[in-house]
C-alpha cells in the first residue's frame, strides 16, 4: 500500500519516515536536488520536479497510490492546489500536514501583511537597510519595488545556489547585498547579520517553528528592528493535521475502510 508524500522540508521528511515505520510503502516528491539528497539519505524513494495536477494524477494511477499526503511548505500554495486537484481526479484521499502557526504578537515593531506585494509596498514606505529573508521565488516583487529606490538598500538572504545568484544579477542586486547561506539560523547569527548590514527593517514569512521565523523575529525585536511578517496563504485543505500522529492515524483509518 503506497502513500505519496509531497515533501521538501525537514518535517516532511520526518513524516515520510513515520509513515514508512507504520508499515506503508512511501514515495516522496521534491523540487530540488538538495531536498532529494535528504530523502536519499533516509532510504526514501524520491522523484524530483514540479508536478502539474494531471501529471500527479497519472503518477497516482501508475504507482497505485492509495493516499496523497501533502507536507509541502506552508507557502507552496500552487503545489497544494495541484495535489488536491490530482487526488480528486484520481479519486484517492488527500490529507494535509502543516507545521503549526506561531502566535505572533502585533506591536510597534511587528506588522503582519497578507501577501508579498503588500510587504514590498510597506517596505518602500519605510526605506532604509531592508533584509529580505523570504527566499528567491518572490524576489522580483521586492526588487522591482525597492532596487534603485532612494535611501533604500535591499539585502537578499537566500540559499547559495547558482540560479539564485543569476536571478539577483538579473534583478540588479549587487553581490555586496547578497547573503548566500543555508539555514536554519540561530538567534545569535541573525543578530550578527542584522548588525553587520545595519538592518533597519526585516521581512519574513510566517513559516512556523521549523522555518525558524521565531529566531528571526526574536533577534530583530531584541535589537529594536521593525519587522514585516507575511501571513500564510489561506487554502481550504479539508483533512488537515499539524502533528505526524494525526496524519498517520488518518492514513490507518482510510486504509482500513478500503480493505
Amino acid at each position: 500500500m503506497m502513500i505519496l508524500v509531497l515533501a521538501g522540508t525537514s518535517d516532511a521528511r520526518e513524516l515520510a519516515i513515520g509513515i514508512r515505520s507504520a508499515g506503508y510503502e512511501v514515495l516522496t516528491t521534491v523540487v530540488t536536488e538538495s531536498a532529494a539528497k535528504s530523502m536519499d539519505a533516509e532510504g526514501l524513494p524520491v522523484l524530483i520536479g514540479r508536478l502539474t495536477a494531471e501529471a500527479m494524477k497519472q503518477l497516482i494511477e501508475e504507482r497505485g497510490i492509495r493516499i496523497v499526503a501533502d507536507a509541502t511548505h506552508p507557502f507552496a500554495e500552487e503545489a497544494s492546489k495541484n495535489a488536491m486537484a490530482a487526488a480528486e481526479l484520481a479519486d484517492v484521499p488527500y490529507v494535509r500536514f502543516e507545521r503549526q502557526s506561531l502566535s505572533i504578537e502585533q506591536g510597534a515593531l511587528v506588522t503582519t501583511v497578507e501577501d508579498y506585494k503588500q510587504a514590498a509596498e510597506l517596505a518602500a514606505d519605510k526605506k532604509g537597510n531592508i533584509m529580505l529573508t523570504t527566499g528567491s521565488k518572490t524576489l522580483k516583487i521586492f526588487a522591482d519595488r525597492l532596487v534603485g529606490l532612494p535611501d533604500t538598500r535591499l539585502i537578499a538572504r537566500m540559499l547559495p545556489r547558482q540560479d539564485n545568484m543569476e536571478k539577483c544579477d538579473e534583478l540588479g542586486i549587487d553581490q555586496k547585498n547578497i547573503v548566500a547561506m543555508q539555514g536554519p539560523f540561530s538567534k545569535e547569527l541573525n543578530k550578527a547579520l542584522y548588525a553587520h548590514y545595519n538592518v533597519t527593517l526585516m521581512i519574513t514569512k510566517e513559516s512556523g517553528k521549523v522555518g525558524a521565523v521565531d529566531e528571526k523575529l526574536e533577534a530583530a525585536l531584541e535589537m529594536g528592528i521593525p519587522s514585516i511578517v507575511i501571513g500564510r496563504p489561506s487554502l481550504a485543505y479539508g483533512d488537515y493535521y499539524s502533528d505526524f500522529a494525526g496524519v498517520i492515524q488518518y492514513i490507518n483509518e482510510r486504509i482500513q475502510k478500503e480493505t
